[in-house]
C-alpha cells in the first residue's frame, strides 16, 4: 500500500512539472510574442522602416519560425521535449541580450530572427507535449495550457509599455533593455523543464503514423488552413494593432496598448472559460462558431470607426480557441502521430505566417499610397484595409472549418 502511494505521489511530482513547464512556457511565449506591439513605433523610427519594411521585418522573423518549425520534431526525436524545452528557452535568453546590443539594424534583425527560431522549438515542444499528457478532456486542458499565453499577452504590453516609461540607474529603459529585461523570464521555466521526466519518446518508429499517410487525409490539410488564417488573425494583432491605434486615431502609447491588453484580456479569458464548451459541442462546431465570432467583430471595429475600436478587443474572444482546439483535435484524431502532425500543421502556418505579415504591410501602403502617401485620408484608408485583411483571415477560417465539418460529418468522423 506504501509502495503505491510512493508510485503515485512520483507521477504527481511529475505531471505537476510537466503541467509547470507547460503554464510556464506558454507565459515567456505570449511574452516574447507581444511586447512588440509598444516597441514597434520606437523601432520604426529608430531604424526608419516605412510600412512596408516593417511587415517585411515580421515576415521575417515568421521565416525563423517556419525554419524552427521544420526542425524541431528530429531534434525531439533524437534528443526528446526536455533537451529541446531547454534549448528553445535558452535561445530567447540569447536573443534578448542580443538586442539590447544591436544598435545597426542587421544586427538587430538577426537578434530577432534567433528569438523566433526559439519561440518555434518551444511552441513544436509544448504542443507534442501537450498532445502526450492531456488524454483526457483534452480540449479543456489545452485550452488551459492556453490561457497562459493569453494572460501573459495581456500583461506583456502594459508591462513593457510601463518599462519604457521609467528611469533604472538615472537612465531612462528604452526598448531594447525592455527587450533584456523582459527575455531574461526565460530562465524561469527552464527549471522545472530540467528537473522534469517528458512521456512519449520511447515510441519506437513503427509505432507512429507516417507522414505519407497523414498527408494523404484532407482533414489535415483543411486544419492545416483552419490553423493557417486563425494564426496569422491571431498574432496579427500584436504587431499591428498599436499601431493601427496610434496612427489612425491619434490614441498615445498607453492607451493603444491599454486596448491591445484589453484584446489579450478577451483572449485569455476565452482560453480559460471556452475549453469546456469546445469538449462539449465538439472541436468541429466549435472551430466554424468562434473564427467566424472573431471575424465579425473585426469588421465592425474597422467600419465602425472609433467609437468601435472595443471591437477589436471583443474579437479576441472569438479567434483565442482556434489554436489550441486545433491542437486538441489533431491529438484526438492523430493519437500515434501527434508528433507528425504538429510538426506539419504547424510548419506550413509558419508559411501562411510570412505570407500573412507581409501581405498586411503590403496591402496597407499599397492602399495608402492610391488614397495619397502623405494625406492623412491616405494613411487611414491604408490601416484600415491592412487591419481588415485580418478580419478577412478570420472568415476564411471559418469557411475552412464548414468544410472540414461537411467532410467529416459524411464520413461520421466528428470530433
Amino acid at each position: 500500500m506504501n509502495k503505491q502511494m510512493q508510485v503515485r505521489q512520483k507521477i504527481n511530482k511529475s505531471y505537476a512539472m510537466q503541467l509547470a513547464t507547460i503554464f510556464l512556457g506558454f507565459i515567456i511565449f505570449g511574452i516574447s510574442e507581444n511586447i512588440k506591439g509598444p516597441a514597434i513605433p520606437r523601432i520604426q523610427f529608430d531604424f526608419m522602416l516605412d510600412e512596408m519594411q516593417l511587415g517585411t521585418l515580421l515576415s521575417l522573423n515568421a521565416l525563423g519560425y517556419l525554419i524552427a518549425c521544420s526542425f524541431t520534431a528530429i531534434l525531439t526525436h533524437k534528443l526528446g521535449i526536455k533537451a529541446v524545452s531547454i534549448m528553445a528557452f535558452g535561445s530567447m535568453l540569447l536573443s534578448g541580450i542580443f538586442i539590447y546590443f544591436s544598435h545597426s539594424y542587421p544586427v538587430f534583425s538577426s537578434s530577432y530572427f534567433l528569438m523566433y527560431i526559439g519561440n518555434g522549438m518551444l511552441e513544436i515542444a509544448l504542443a507534442i507535449l501537450g498532445a502526450r499528457i492531456f488524454v483526457r478532456n483534452t480540449g479543456t486542458m489545452m485550452n488551459l495550457s492556453h490561457f497562459f499565453y493569453g494572460l501573459s499577452s495581456t500583461v506583456a504590453p502594459m508591462v513593457a509599455s510601463g518599462l519604457m516609461t521609467v528611469s533604472l540607474f538615472g537612465h531612462a529603459v528604452d526598448w531594447r533593455e525592455m527587450y533584456l529585461i523582459m527575455l531574461c523570464l526565460s530562465v524561469l521555466p527552464m527549471i522545472p523543464a530540467f528537473l522534469s521526466k517528458f512521456p512519449g519518446d520511447d515510441l519506437s518508429s513503427e509505432d507512429r503514423i507516417p507522414l505519407k499517410s497523414l498527408v494523404r487525409d484532407p482533414a489535415l490539410w483543411l486544419l492545416v488552413l483552419i490553423l493557417s488564417f486563425g494564426v496569422v488573425s491571431e498574432l496579427a494583432v500584436g504587431g499591428w494593432l498599436v499601431n493601427f491605434l496610434e496612427k489612425a486615431y491619434k490614441w498615445d502609447s498607453v492607451s493603444a496598448s491599454g486596448m491591445l491588453s484589453v484584446f489579450f484580456l478577451c483572449f485569455s479569458a476565452a482560453r480559460l472559460l471556452l475549453g469546456p464548451v469546445t469538449d462539449k459541442i465538439g472541436f468541429n462546431l466549435s472551430l466554424i462558431i468562434f473564427s467566424a465570432f472573431s471575424a465579425v467583430c473585426t469588421f465592425i471595429a474597422v467600419l465602425g470607426g472609433e467609437s468601435l475600436a472595443f471591437m477589436f478587443a471583443a474579437a479576441g474572444i472569438g479567434i483565442a480557441p482556434i489554436y489550441p482546439t486545433v491542437m486538441a483535435f489533431i491529438a484526438k484524431r492523430y493519437p500515434r502521430g501527434s508528433d507528425t502532425a504538429i510538426t506539419f500543421t504547424v510548419t506550413l502556418m509558419g508559411i501562411g505566417s510570412v505570407i500573412g505579415n507581409y501581405a498586411i504591410g503590403a496591402i496597407t501602403k499599397g492602399i495608402r499610397n492610391s488614397y495619397g502617401a502623405g494625406t492623412e485620408l491616405g494613411l487611414l484608408r491604408g490601416l484600415q484595409a491592412g487591419y481588415g485583411f485580418i478580419g478577412l483571415c478570420a472568415l476564411i477560417c471559418a469557411v475552412s472549418g464548414c468544410f472540414l465539418y461537411r467532410y467529416l460529418k459524411v464520413r461520421k468522423e466528428l470530433i
